[in-house]
């Protein structure tokens, strides 16, 4: 049995999640529009390579601070079926079938909170999800984070923890970003999923293989 690794923003889904779910605070009065333009300009470092995610979270989660639990995750559910669902490649779900026949985990793993990530990969029928632990305290969110981001470098210090109790032959790993050259590196088997020129040329010298997942 081999383990399968899908990043989930711009390789499972066509766009963001973080910022769909920003959008969709927005629309319902829940967040200010202002937010928008904060979340713009740090996702311009995230192409680049340069974003202090510490800072990215504490921005993007600042809406629910002090939010009940429940209440989140009734909204979560609604935002999933109207906003990320339409967006899944179809190419995607074909590939996690693909895997799943095969009797391969299927874990999608993304530098997005935990309270977006593990539901959006339930739809998914992923068997888990590796994420940004989001902290609740009292049945409320804090606003804050917990534990090592599953970014960079930290996705393959989450998996090797992830993995101790578990035994994988080999290792697959799917994702758009050169943020993901750590995880890809690791995998045995690495996907580039409609890279840009810089990290298609890193899959083309290192022998990876290229997908165009269109939606």
């Amino acid at each position: 049995m081999d383990l399968a690794l899908f990043d989930l923003d711009e390789t499972l889904i066509c766009e963001d999640s973080t910022g769909l779910w920003l959008r969709w605070l927005v629309s319902q009065g829940f967040a200010a529009e202002e937010l928008l333009e904060q979340e713009r300009l740090l996702m311009d470092q995230y192409y680049q390579g340069t974003l202090a995610m510490e800072e990215y979270m504490n921005t993007t989660l600042s809406p629910l601070a002090g939010m009940a639990a429940p209440t989140v995750a009734g909204w979560i559910r609604r935002f999933i079926q109207r906003d990320i669902l339409p967006r899944v490649y179809p190419s995607a779900r074909e590939r996690i079938s693909w895997h799943q026949q095969r009797g391969d985990t299927v874990i999608v793993i993304s530098a997005s909170g935990e309270h977006l990530v593990e539901p959006i990969a339930q739809h998914l029928g992923a068997d888990g999800a590796l994420a940004i632990g989001v902290e609740i305290i009292d049945g409320r969110y804090s606003g804050a984070t917990y534990g090592t981001m599953t970014y960079k470098e930290g996705k393959v210090t989450r998996v090797a923890d992830w993995k101790k109790d578990k035994n994988f032959q080999h290792t697959w790993a799917y994702s758009d970003s050169k943020n993901d050259l750590p995880m890809l590196e690791h995998a045995d088997h690495a996907h580039v999923i409609n890279p840009d020129a810089w990290l298609h040329q890193e899959a083309v010298t290192r022998g990876w293989e290229v997908c165009r997942w269109v939606k």
